[in-house]
């Protein structure tokens, strides 16, 4: 574990962190969340030693490993499966352990035939895979992770959300997926307003807190100020100082109007780079209509961006057609097109540049929503970070009157706040919209009809992603979950038939069911218990509004203590709900390493 005490960074007159303190305990899996530029890659490098803190002390054990997902690469060996493997630890008996690195490589997307490519052959974000198969494989006391889904497709993070569940050691996430981050951690930490508070539980709850306290906060100044005003009596206490507001994105896509009924038509399109094939895009047909919300999913290198960049007329199919409508207007947000801003122009001239016809009043309006007020509306895009150039793209989005949104992974430098907001526009917005993500709590919120990459083809389904997973799911997920240790003589063997797969499966689960049950209804139990507690604390909370306001000095001081308690009583709660989490993942885990025993035996 590590213990930090009142620590304190500064960059000139900007405070980052006021004397923050916390711990990591063992085995605690950690949420990092607040704002961009809150501090919490500072916090990393504080940790790591990269940056030298003004003050406090962050106290680590001798010999305890810390590594992180850098974006420094440096590869030595010569193929991908050798330079996974030198970060395995050696053990005593000199056992080949390669399986293991073969085992995530795999859940990270590599094929066995990329196995023994040179590093250096592979994509940048393939090359960032294979930094993160290392790190995983090197098996540290505190794993560090800062957004490490921004390089893997939807596929690849449903893996590596099963493999970070079942992380035994230490590890804080840093991550723009709240769904991804809920389902991993044990506990959040939010960075918020230069200091820190820890909670065990998922980000919602640290956020209703953070609410709650901070409105009990601002109707107690709001009321102390009035009585101020009224009579002196109030002079010799402290005064509460009003709260800054937080910059929060704000999204209201420019709609323009359309009377037709089908905006975009995909005629048995075709497409790939090079004559001879193989085909990225075969075949598909469909039709966008107003208020059409479609998720585009699939593994990375597939075809997603190249199907947005056919539909935006950015590429020609070599077969079939896309008929867009006269009147459709097109908004695309692509990976690329921030390479498209000009280097040399201000936040400000981007955004006029959308529109001939449009105030320099009111793009600097759109400069404020994007979080670029002031003087930062003048800054060159030069200068700016890849989440501000995002910003700036999206701004440019926001003047464009459109009908019809394609959106490629828009979310990969925004927060969490920022991606409500835009969740919220997308939600209201009177159009169609298209969007490629790997973020499944987008897709659950947004996607009514999907467009698939799987199995070497590409298929319309018609229906939500909770439907497809559960109706369809993802080709050989199953057997990545279930896989098992194969040497490479074995892997010159015939795998298991699907009909023994399926009774294995079927019997697994029934044991499963009968060990595990119990505990799940304990974890029900407890959470139901929690939750009355929390309807406790939101009822306690608006009546001690209500009695600050009314100046009932006796009122206050029993909510307060209530809520107090409540607290606490949620906190031993959460403490129980912990330890009945981690028996229960260690009861799931050898239930699984038993069935994969057994299924290598049968071969």
């Amino acid at each position: 574990m590590i213990t930090v005490s009142n620590l304190s960074k500064s960059y000139g007159n900007q405070i980052v962190f006021d004397n923050i303190s916390f711990t990591v305990g063992m085995g605690e899996r950690v949420g990092l969340v607040g704002r961009n530029g809150s501090g919490k890659t500072t916090l990393f490098r504080l940790i790591l030693g990269d940056e030298v803190h003004d003050g406090g002390t962050i106290t680590i054990p001798r010999r305890y490993g810390i590594r992180h997902l850098s974006q420094h690469i440096r590869f030595r060996a010569t193929t991908v499966l050798k330079e996974a493997c030198r970060e395995l630890p050696k053990h005593e008996d000199g056992t080949d352990q390669s399986y293991k690195a073969k085992k995530i490589l795999l859940g990270l997307g590599f094929s066995p035939d990329e196995f023994d490519r040179s590093p250096h052959e592979l994509s940048g974000g393939f090359q960032v895979r294979l930094n993160l198969a290392r790190v995983l494989l090197s098996e540290p006391n505190l794993l560090l992770l800062d957004e490490p889904t921004n390089y893997l497709d939807i596929v690849s993070v449903r893996w590596l959300t099963q493999f970070l569940r079942g992380w035994k050691n230490e590890l804080i996430l840093i991550t723009h997926d709240r769904d991804f981050m809920d389902s991993v951690t044990t506990h959040t930490m939010g960075i918020h307003r230069t200091k820190v508070r820890k909670i065990a539980g998922p980000t919602y709850k640290l956020y209703d807190q953070i609410l709650q306290d901070e409105e009990v906060y601002e109707q107690t100044r709001i009321n102390e100020e009035k009585k101020r005003k009224e009579a002196k009596v109030l002079e010799k206490m402290g005064k509460l100082d009003k709260m800054t507001e937080i910059d929060t994105l704000d999204f209201q896509f420019n709609a323009a109007p359309f009377h037709g009924k089908w905006l975009l038509e995909a005629d048995n399109i075709s497409f790939s780079f090079k004559p001879d094939g193989p085909f990225l895009v075969e075949g598909l047909s469909f039709a966008i209509k107003k208020k059409d919300r479609i998720g585009v999913i699939g593994k990375n290198g597939k075809g997603k961006t190249t199907l947005l960049s056919l539909l935006a007329g950015d590429l020609t199919p070599v077969e079939g057609r896309v008929t867009i409508h006269q009147n459709v207007g097109l908004a695309y947000f692509g990976q690329t097109n921030i390479d498209r801003l000009d280097p040399e122009r201000t936040v400000e001239g981007e955004i006029l540049g959308v529109q001939q016809d449009y105030s320099r009043n009111a793009a600097r309006n759109i400069c404020g929503a994007m979080m670029f007020e002031g003087d930062n509306a003048l800054k060159k895009v030069a200068v700016l970070s890849g989440g501000e150039k995002s910003r700036v793209l999206l701004g440019k989005l926001l003047v464009s009157p459109s009908n019809l949104l394609l959106l490629d992974e828009p979310t990969n430098h925004l927060d969490m706040e920022s991606i409500d907001s835009l969740i919220e526009a997308i939600d209201t917005f009177p159009g169609a919209v298209v969007i490629v993500t790997h973020s499944e709590m987008i897709l659950n919120a947004i996607a009514k009809r999907l467009i698939v990459f799987d199995g070497g083809k590409t298929t319309i389904f018609h229906g939500t992603y909770r439907d497809f997973l559960e109706r369809v799911g993802w080709e050989g997920e199953e057997e990545e979950l279930f896989s098992t240790r194969k040497t490479d003589e074995e892997r010159g063997r015939p795998s298991i038939k699907k009909k023994e797969q399926k009774r294995l499966r079927a019997e697994f689960i029934q044991v499963r069911s009968k060990i595990l049950s119990p505990l799940e209804q304990k974890m029900s139990s407890i959470e139901m218990a929690i939750m009355d507690l929390e309807k406790r604390i939101e009822g306690d909370s608006q009546a001690l509004i209500r009695a600050t306001t009314m100046g009932e000095g006796k009122s206050i001081a029993a909510l307060s203590i209530s809520i107090h308690n409540t607290r606490n009583e949620i906190e031993l709660l959460f403490d129980e709900l912990d330890n009945v989490t981690k028996e229960y993942n260690a009861r799931s885990r050898e239930l699984e390493e038993r069935l994969n025993e057994i299924m290598s035996t049968i071969q």
